[in-house]
């Protein structure tokens, strides 16, 4: 059963990253909608292809694409009963239940707009995201609470209208249950036409940014945004037809939409989801390699936990290709999973607005520590503060050229804030706020997000590059690296660390951590201050604040 690949793509296979950057294009038809021209169509032309393996602890569940297309149509005559229509903003807070894909299909379907968001939300933050996105309709967990914080918030906005559905065995009062409602509901549902149809420009989908340095801001994509994943799924996650692929993340992240749903689909491979309620490393390899995953994307963090597992216990003969995003990647975690599995992992980058835009794709040797190399249709720059491109070697901010074309899965804007959008979109280049340093030979190195640079006695340090040395270090668990002011220096760098659970903080700890960054980097970048914490501020999807540590640091 081949994949709907070739209908959007000008090639498929390449022999060279050269051959890629320069003759892969997307095709984008008239009025793409996911839905209907990828899911449905895969129905009818191979109904029992696989789309979905999903377990949790007790339970193991197989969807087809036929199920798939039932389901969503069902989800969609459900959504319209209830009064949501084409433009109307639905959030999902579904951790990984599988209610999710038919809500995100039934949703797309109607051209309503999905906004995933986490379980972990609590009652100010949902007052915050249904005011500003005017959100009419909730889809949520009956675990962890989740409906009493939805609840709180419904009655904070008072004369606010909202319709509010649970995913769960048990009724609760002012709630609808969704696996009943979509069981009464009819599996038909017609394609909407004319006004009511779906156009490539309209909104599918609003995410909330982590919060790293304010309040979230609203990330728009438009319909044609999943056709931007072919390049995430394909070529740098490498999946294979009627393969399984795992990219561990709940719905209520960006990531999600990276690795569980678009480009796999398209590309004709199942997605593999494990929903689990507290994370294990030793279940998710079993329950992984179990299922005979073929292809996996996770964060170093990940990586990190699942090689102080013991591996031999573990069969990786189905595993093919393993990909690494978004965090200092250990040399440890890579020359491990290396040893055990013969597999190189591969890095990428990417932000909540755009696919991936960088990476190390198949045909490139990984230099491990490199992001990579630009993906076919994005023309990255680094770029000085002065507005030129920088030299070799010398650090300046990623930005991405769209005054020729606006590149495949580029978003298109923060929904209601245009000084935002403009702050970060002008001049005919869209400035991603992280800075990096290409080699003579074209890969791409991250150092930091410009708000994180430190500068120091005349030196430019970012943070990515120090955390990756302190966390080298056996004793680190986990690390954020600052500027402190100094009269003399301005500013210098500081370590907050969270000591892994063998080791106490003590001076001497902190003086051997010091010593051993001075040997694994630069000297001038080692942290002259260093301050053992219990835990890191963070966002609630898990992104060190560092701007808290910062802001705490100047009170003082």
């Amino acid at each position: 059963m081949s994949s709907l690949l070739e209908r959007f793509v000008s090639k498929v296979n390449f022999d060279s990253y050269q051959d890629f950057k320069d003759n892969f294009h997307i095709k984008t038809p008239e009025n793409f909608n996911f839905a209907y021209d990828v899911v449905d169509e895969y129905a009818r032309l191979y109904p029992e292809k696989i789309a979905l393996v999903w377990c949790n602890d007790d339970v193991d569940r197989i969807f087809t694409f036929k199920d798939m297309k039932e389901y969503s149509n069902r989800a969609a005559n459900f959504f319209a009963q209830k009064g949501i229509k084409k433009g109307d903003r639905v959030m999902l807070t579904l951790k990984s239940r599988y209610e999710f894909w038919f809500c995100i299909l039934g949703l797309h379907k109607l051209g309503a707009i999905t906004i995933p968001a986490t379980h972990m939300l609590k009652t100010r933050d949902i007052v915050y995201r249904v005011k500003n996105a005017g959100i009419k309709m909730v889809v949520c967990i009956a675990e962890d609470g989740v409906p009493h914080y939805f609840d709180e918030a419904h009655e904070k906005l008072e004369d606010t209208e909202l319709v509010k559905v649970m995913v769960g065995d048990e009724d609760r009062n002012g709630w609808l249950n969704f696996r009943k409602e979509i069981g009464n509901s009819s599996p038909e549902f017609q394609r909407p036409t004319g006004v009511n149809g779906t156009e490539n420009e309209d909104l599918a989908l609003i995410y909330f940014s982590s919060g790293t340095t304010g309040l979230p801001k609203m990330i728009m994509h438009q319909h044609t945004y999943p056709l931007g994943h072919i390049i995430t799924a394909k070529y740098w996650q490498n999946v294979v037809e009627d393969g399984l692929h795992y990219t561990v993340a709940d719905t209520g992240w960006a990531k999600a939409m990276w690795g569980q749903i678009y480009g796999q689909w398209i590309a004709g491979t199942a997605v593999f989801v494990y929903d689990y309620e507290r994370f294990d490393a030793a279940k998710m390899l079993e329950k992984s390699s179990h299922h005979g995953v073929t292809t996996f994307c996770a964060p170093p963090t990940i990586y990190r936990f699942l090689i102080k597992e013991d591996l031999s216990d573990y069969d990786f003969s189905t595993l093919k290709y393993a990909v690494t995003a978004g965090e200092p990647l250990n040399p440890e975690v890579y020359n491990k999973l290396y040893e055990f599995t013969g597999l190189r992992l591969m890095e990428g980058f990417g932000q909540t607005e755009i696919v991936v835009s960088i990476a190390n794709f198949p045909w490139m040797k990984p230099r491990p520590g490199s992001m990579g190399k630009p993906s076919p249709g994005y023309d990255i720059q680094i770029m000085n503060p002065e507005g030129k491109e920088c030299d070799v070697g010398e650090e300046g901010e990623i930005v991405i050229k769209t005054a020729d074309a606006r590149p495949p899965g580029l978003f298109c804007g923060y929904y209601k804030e245009k000084e935002k959008t403009e702050a970060a979109w002008y001049d005919g280049f869209y400035h991603t706020g992280d800075t990096a340093w290409k080699d003579e030979d074209g890969y791409l190195w991250f150092v930091g997000r410009n708000d994180d640079m430190i500068k120091s006695s005349g030196y430019r340090i970012g943070p990515f590059e120090v955390e990756s040395a302190v966390i080298s270090h056996p004793a680190v668990l986990e690390c954020a690296i600052t500027g402190v002011p100094h009269p003399v220096r301005g500013q210098v760098v500081k370590a907050t660390i969270v000591l892994a659970g063998d080791y106490e903080a003590s001076p001497e700890l902190a003086k051997e951590i010091q010593n051993h960054v001075k040997q694994v980097t630069a000297p001038y970048k080692y942290p002259r201050v260093v301050e053992f914490v219990d835990e890191l501020p963070k966002t609630i999807s898990g992104k060190i604040r560092r701007i808290e540590i910062r802001e705490k640091d100047e009170k003082e």
